[in-house]
């Protein structure tokens, strides 16, 4: 799942801070700046795999963004909670500072056990107070979704609705809650990474639960072999879903930016990232809403050689 890309690395290390530059090229084709299809690139980085507070740096799968605080959370499959201060210059990513490191903690503060953390969204991110935020983080092996403080301080864990409770439901274990997001008027808002057993079995659909039960089914894409790793609820509540397709190195990697209302149930689809199409991508997994009409993406490198984190600002472009 991995291309090799052409990059500069500069690294400096500091007691506060480290910092890296430079961008990475996700297309020859399409250069930062461009539109593609409903997107303008704003520059991609990589992040280096290395301890920050003796916590590695490595399979990044969620992203969450405080306007008030001036950071972004991103947390990893091992359960570590990393704080970074992007610097955009002229609407563009050109590097990221990691400013600390925490692990996610049990009640006895103690690291968590089941630590499969994968969808990352927040509460009281932008309402003009600094340092109230919480961090609403989603789970794999175990089924759950909690809420933790930025230094993964555990808070509350949410109740799930019956028919996402018990680990048999699921395809398997790594399969459950890719994604979470705080919807205005919905609440917590959660999509399995593939649909549970026995449901949509004829057609390939995913679905959305809310914690009071309600659902809401659509056509996945591609229809084979797509999962749902992240969402991001958009200003006007509709939700903006990121999918990626992989089968093996012999196939496409195809990672999806897709736009639904659940009102009406209408998709839009807003970019279509192809491996054998050109695209130096790898396997993104984390999705976050900046300011206005930029967001943040991130890949998972599951802390191999051959992958790599990176970290892609793009711009949302009104029809």
């Amino acid at each position: 799942m991995k291309i090799i890309l052409a990059l500069g690395l500069l690294l400096i290390s500091t007691a506060c801070f480290t910092e890296l530059s430079n961008p990475v090229i996700l297309s020859n084709e399409y250069q930062v700046g461009d539109v593609y299809m409903k997107i303008r690139l704003r520059g991609t980085i990589r992040l280096v795999n290395k301890k920050i507070n003796h916590l590695r740096l490595a399979e990044l799968s969620g992203l969450a963004w405080s306007e008030d605080d001036q950071i972004l959370y991103a947390v990893s499959d091992r359960g570590n909670l990393f704080h970074l201060r992007p610097k955009i210059v002229n609407n563009t990513l050109v590097g990221v500072k990691f400013t600390t490191a925490f692990p996610l903690l049990n009640k006895k503060d103690k690291k968590l056990k089941h630590r499969d953390s994968e969808g990352l969204s927040i509460l009281n991110g932008a309402n003009n107070i600094i340092g109230d935020s919480e961090l609403v983080i989603s789970f794999e092996r175990k089924p759950r979704i909690a809420r933790f403080s930025p230094k993964g301080k555990p808070l509350a864990n949410y109740i799930l609705p019956s028919s996402l409770q018990k680990t048999k439901y699921f395809h398997t274990g790594n399969k459950m809650f890719e994604a979470v997001t705080v919807h205005p008027s919905l609440g917590i808002l959660t999509a399995p990474e593939l649909p549970l057993k026995n449901v949509h079995s004829s057609i390939k659909h995913h679905t959305i639960y809310a914690l009071d039960g309600k659902t809401w089914s659509f056509p996945a894409f591609p229809t084979k072999n797509s999962s749902v790793v992240a969402m991001e609820t958009l200003q006007d509540g509709s939700i903006l879903l990121l999918e990626r397709a992989y089968v093996s190195k012999f196939k496409p990697l195809i990672i999806s930016l897709r736009q639904l209302w659940l009102d009406t149930m209408k998709t839009k689809q807003i970019a279509i990232f192809n491996n054998h199409l050109g695209w130096q991508i790898d396997n993104f997994e984390g999705l976050t809403n900046h300011q206005g009409k930029y967001f943040f993406m991130v890949s998972d490198d599951n802390n191999q050689p051959f992958q790599q984190t990176l970290l892609t600002y793009f711009e949302l472009i009104s029809d």
